[in-house]
């Protein structure tokens, strides 16, 4: 990244070039009509009747049921009913120790999900679970050519915690026996397979995953078409949402100028919503969604404010400023300063109308800037 000597308002800097935002403020002006919106949800409501049916089926087999599950979880569906599978969860803990017998025929697969959604909603699973499918020499070489029963136990590995050696043999054991499955496997699964390994699903945003999941399941010859037209409905709902978040985001930033005003920081905002979507998905969200965005390009500014441009004189008075939490303050302040004031002042009096007590907000960022 090159850096430049700048005299900025009479002062020699050091200016740090930053990449140029990809889109500019092209997202300003996307648009969605409420009437598609709506569409879609009729249309949603109605499957999802459908599909909560078949979660409730009372004489579906429970091994079933965590499929049933794990599908809607990996389909980015699974928040719809979030009371069902917990109420179903329930019951399949309870009967963990009858699934898990050896008596039972349970497979890799089935054991590996069993402890993925289990941990996932915070149920306490034992590793051990996996212990039945250990010979004296390591893991046995049956299932070495398992490849459904392989991936779910290599994605099982990053629901791991401190202490469950078992999963210092799994990782290898499970990355060497895939990657060369690959090969032997048809494009569909192999391309699914490459995916798991680059980016495994624990690791990412549930939404990026979800898409990709629609498209593999889509080509699973064994797919359910009314949850598939359910996932890929509600996908594209969710995504014309966050399409008119981040095109009123992208207006705020664009009527600020801010960009221009404090052209040394980076114009990170369509990153900054990105961000905000991963661990504030769901359609409900949105009032997290867009505030966490706002604060992230926010916290960015100061950040290259302190760390690249600001001498420290500045960043005395501006540290003095925000301690006082005062429009008063400004007056002490260079004018490029005063855009930033303003901006932090103005984005807690919109937290504070959004009805959230910023008091705590306001004390932890006095107290990292001292």
């Amino acid at each position: 990244m090159a850096v430049e000597a700048k005299h900025e308002h009479g002062t020699a800097r050091l200016l740090v070039k930053y990449p140029q935002t990809e889109w500019g403020c092209s997202f300003a002006s996307l648009s969605c009509q409420a009437s598609e919106l709506e569409s879609y949800a009729k249309e949603v409501e109605a499957l999802k009747e459908k599909v909560k049916d078949m979660l409730l089926q009372p004489t579906q087999e429970l091994t079933k049921k965590i499929e049933l599950i794990n599908l809607l979880f990996r389909l980015g569906v699974s928040y719809h009913f979030k009371n069902e599978i917990e109420e179903q969860l329930n019951h399949i803990f309870i009967a963990l120790p009858k699934l898990l017998d050896d008596d039972n025929d349970c497979d890799l697969h089935t054991v590996a999900i069993l402890f993925q959604i289990l941990r996932q909603y915070g149920y306490k699973v034992s590793c051990d679970v996996f212990n039945k499918f250990k010979d004296d020499g390591g893991f046995e070489k049956t299932i070495a050519s398992d490849v459904k029963g392989l991936l779910s136990l290599y994605e099982a590995t990053f629901l791991s915690v401190h202490g469950e050696d078992i999963f210092d043999e799994v990782v290898p054991f499970t990355r060497q026996h895939l990657e060369t499955l690959v090969a032997q496997s048809s494009p569909h699964l192999a391309n699914y397979m490459r995916n798991a390994l680059k980016q495994p699903f624990h690791r990412s945003i549930e939404r990026v995953e979800a898409k990709k999941y629609i498209v593999f399941y889509e080509g699973e010859e064994s797919r359910d078409e009314t949850l598939l037209r359910f996932a890929k409905l509600d996908y594209n709902r969710v995504q014309l949402l966050y399409r008119q978040e981040l095109a009123s985001l992208s207006r705020w930033w664009k009527d600020l100028d801010v960009a221009e005003k404090l052209h040394y920081s980076r114009d990170r905002i369509v990153e900054a919503y990105l961000w905000a979507v991963g661990p504030h998905f769901e359609p409900q969200d949105s009032l997290s969604r867009m505030l966490m965005a706002k604060s992230i390009e926010i916290i960015t500014i100061v950040d290259d404010t302190y760390d690249e441009y600001a001498t420290i004189d500045e960043l005395q008075r501006f540290t003095a400023a925000i301690e006082r939490w005062n429009i008063g303050a400004i007056d002490e302040l260079p004018e490029y300063m005063k855009v930033l004031y303003k901006l932090i002042l103005n984005f807690f009096d919109e937290i504070e109308k959004d009805g959230y007590n910023t008091c705590y907000a306001k004390e932890t960022c006095s107290s990292t800037l001292i």
